[in-house]
């Protein structure tokens, strides 16, 4: 009995010992993994890398993790407009993305994900942006111009769309569907003031509806969706054989 005892004081010290080092190994590997990343998507700040699992060690051994989070607070998406009128890119906040199947090189200096999701927001002031949020001139003495967007609701945009005809100006809440096609976000307005609709349609929807390229975002995942919210536009993101470093 005595050297049964024994045998299992020394299990429980191996064992708690073995967690030890787990746990340490995974700090350390996610730190590595921060700091590559940050590297390789030229981000402002070291973004947060969470690897999900137990024991890491054996994970490690294998040449892939299971599941990896990976949190970025702001990052910078190119816009494909580097030469145009518009910004040549945009503020995308609190992007979170989960990779699964992650193998990487004994470094750290590159991984590579199977697959990936993950959802992020456009804010509605970055959105805004991409709007013709100048006077234009529809017609011989009216200009529009939308000069905000906010939550509109069961998944809608509001867009305030200011009209002037002879120094005199309304302001018009629109109702618009945003959707994604490629590597854009569409808004698309629903309902137009009568008015306007009347005078020209078609003019003031050059105004009213718009698109933003969202290009190159971390690791190459892709727009999947997009639907109006609170504090913006959320979007989801999805790709497969994503390079998160390297």
């Amino acid at each position: 009995m005595r050297a049964l005892r024994i045998l299992l004081i020394v299990v429980v010290i191996l064992g708690g010992l073995f967690v030890v080092a787990d746990r340490v190994a995974v700090y350390f590997a996610e730190d590595e993994a921060a700091s590559k990343l940050k590297t390789t998507e030229n981000l402002a700040s070291t973004p947060d890398v969470s690897i999900k699992g137990f024991p890491f060690l054996t994970q490690v051994a294998s040449g892939e993790l299971d599941d990896v989070e990976v949190g970025i607070k702001d990052y910078e998406a190119d816009t494909g407009n580097s030469g145009g009128s518009g910004p040549s890119t945009i503020r995308i906040d609190d992007l979170k993305a989960h990779m699964k199947g992650v193998t990487f090189s004994g470094d750290y200096s590159s991984a590579t994900a199977d697959n990936a999701t993950g959802t992020a927001t456009i804010a509605y002031d970055e959105l805004l942006k991409a709007a013709k949020s100048q006077p234009t001139q529809v017609i011989t003495g009216v200009t529009a111009q939308v000069v905000g967007l906010s939550d509109g609701g069961n998944g809608k945009i509001r867009s305030d769309v200011k009209i002037s005809v002879a120094g005199h100006s309304q302001t018009y809440p629109v109702l618009s569907t945003v959707t994604v096609e490629g590597d854009d976000v569409k808004v698309h307005a629903d309902n137009l003031p009568k008015l306007v609709v009347d005078l020209a349609e078609s003019r003031i929807r050059s105004i009213t509806d718009f698109q933003q390229t969202i290009d190159e975002l971390p690791g190459g995942v892709k727009l999947d969706s997009v639907q109006a919210a609170k504090n913006g536009v959320e979007i989801t993101v999805k790709g497969s054989n994503v390079r998160l470093a390297g």
